[in-house]
């Protein structure tokens, strides 16, 4: 495993550590796709210049291999021709171009390499990216559902502040109030029409018994 795999995964492990312990979690990765997303770029440019490099190299093995081989069939015309010092010539181009293609092969397999490790580094970032980011997708329901339920307990909250049963009960004692004070003036009036009524007999009566006295005195007064 590279060195750059091993500070990436201490990376995400470091995020999973914090994240149960964040108060904001989708904030928190949000800053580490957002880090992770540069890194990415970064690979991304990287890694085309280690291509592009690699095929330079690559250009420059195959032209020399050919240059190489085109002195050696020249070195034959030559001594097929009995030009040995064209022979030799040649021959020793070839031997020039042969190193240039030890050389070449040389960076061309480091440069392969590097390649290769840049691409392995791409892909754990990018791995990582998309693991971060199906994390932000759960944290984000897990925040949503959080914030609802509080929501709802703060409306329960609400309505259970009410004392519903209480509120109630006071309205009963209040209707139960009303009613007796509604009855103790139905009484109150019944009453009333009773002593009044009480009233008419009585003076009813007296004025019988002054019409009977008055008329009682009439007749004495006739008899006199």
């Amino acid at each position: 495993m590279s060195v750059f795999r091993r500070i990436r995964d201490i990376t995400m492990a470091t995020l999973n550590e914090k994240l149960e312990q964040s108060q904001d979690p989708v904030k928190l990765i949000d800053q580490f796709l957002h880090s992770t997303r540069q890194d990415i770029l970064e690979a991304e440019k990287l890694q085309q210049q280690c291509e592009s490099h690699t095929r330079h190299l690559k250009q420059q093995v195959d032209q020399a291999d050919s240059m190489k081989n085109k002195r050696e069939e020249q070195a034959l015309l030559a001594l097929k021709a009995g030009e040995d010092h064209l022979a030799k010539l040649a021959l020793q181009e070839k031997l020039l171009y042969e190193e240039k293609i030890e050389q070449y092969q040389g960076l061309l397999s480091t440069s392969r390499e590097a390649l290769r490790e840049v691409e392995e580094q791409l892909g754990v970032l990018r791995m990582e990216y998309q693991s971060a980011y199906s994390k932000r997708q759960y944290y984000a329901a897990r925040m949503e559902t959080l914030r609802l339920q509080q929501r709802m307990n703060g409306r329960t909250g609400a309505h259970n502040g009410q004392d519903v049963p209480k509120m109630f009960n006071r309205l009963e004692d209040r209707i139960s109030d009303w009613e007796l004070e509604a009855q103790s003036l139905r009484d109150l009036r019944k009453m009333d029409n009773q002593y009044s009524g009480q009233s008419s007999e009585g003076v009813s009566g007296i004025l019988d018994r002054e019409l009977a006295r008055l008329k009682q005195k009439l007749n004495n007064s006739g008899k006199e």
